[in-house]
C-alpha cells in the first residue's frame, strides 16, 4: 500500500483538552470533559481518539507538549471524523503553524524513527 500522506506521522502519547469549537467567528461551547489521547503527530497535523463526534471544518485552540522543553499553542482544524468501536477517530491539521514549530515536530518525528531502528 502506497503512503499518501504528505508528512510522516509517528505515534505520540500526549493529552489534549477541547473547551470550545469555532467556525466563521461563531463559538460553539462543547462539553468534552474527558482526557483526549493524541495518537499521532506530523508536521501537518494530529490524530486523536474522542468519545464525541466533532463537526468538520471547525477550529479549536490547542496546547501541544512535545516534551518537557517543547510546548506550543496552535489552532487546529478538524478535517476528518470517523466512527470506530466505542468512539471517533479525529484528524486535524495545523493552521498557520510557524516554521520553527514545524521544525520542532520534524525533529521529534526523526527522533522517534531513530528509536525504531
Amino acid at each position: 500500500m502506497d503512503e499518501k500522506r504528505m508528512n510522516k506521522r509517528v505515534p505520540v502519547h500526549m493529552h489534549l483538552t477541547i473547551e470550545s469549537l469555532y467556525k466563521s467567528g461563531e463559538t460553539e461551547k462543547i462539553s468534552i470533559s474527558e482526557e483526549i489521547t493524541v495518537t499521532n503527530i506530523s508536521k501537518r497535523g494530529i490524530g486523536f481518539l474522542c468519545s464525541s463526534s466533532l463537526p468538520l471544518d471547525h477550529y479549536f485552540n490547542a496546547k501541544i507538549k512535545i516534551d518537557e522543553e517543547k510546548t506550543f499553542y496552535c489552532v487546529l482544524k478538524i478535517v476528518r471524523c470517523k466512527k470506530i468501536n466505542q468512539g471517533y477517530q479525529i484528524g486535524c491539521e495545523f493552521i498557520g503553524l510557524a516554521n520553527i514549530l514545524g521544525k520542532n515536530i520534524d525533529l521529534y518525528v526523526e527522533e522517534i524513527e531513530e528509536r525504531k531502528e
